[in-house]
């Protein structure tokens, strides 16, 4: 059976300047985040193939959320920004990449905190966690 890694310890950072985890510093209240990274698959079937589709990979790209609770300023939207979405403290156990953010949306209840959501989309290369 593999390891398991609890999420507890995630984060969210962003930088707008650097490549390194140095320069990024953590965006504050968040307290999940989720990454999609997909393959376009194209379709490649002519009447050789005998009515059973082939495909060759296309371009690939990713995208995503993060949400949280308010603490202190919006992340800026339309910011260009180098995002590592870490699942844990472990330094190989994160994804990074170029995005841009493209959305925000925030919410409040007189019952409740201020929360706000980010979605972001990749402008680059995306690099997953190794472990």
């Amino acid at each position: 059976m593999g390891t398991h890694i609890s999420g507890k310890l995630g984060n969210v950072y962003a930088t707008t300047s650097g490549t390194a985890t140095t320069n990024c510093v953590i965006v504050a209240g968040m307290k999940s985040w989720t990454v999609d990274y997909t393959q376009d698959a194209l379709d490649t079937t002519d009447f050789a193939d005998a009515g059973i589709k082939t495909f060759i990979a296309g371009l690939s790209g990713w995208s995503g959320s993060f949400e949280g609770f308010k603490d202190g300023a919006p992340v800026a939207l339309g910011l260009q920004t180098l995002l590592e979405l870490r699942e844990s403290t472990a330094t190989s156990q994160y994804w990074t990449g170029a995005a841009l953010i493209t959305g925000m949306h925030a919410s409040a209840a007189a019952d409740g905190l201020v929360s706000l959501s980010y979605d972001f989309q990749g402008t680059g290369a995306l690099t997953p966690s190794t472990t």
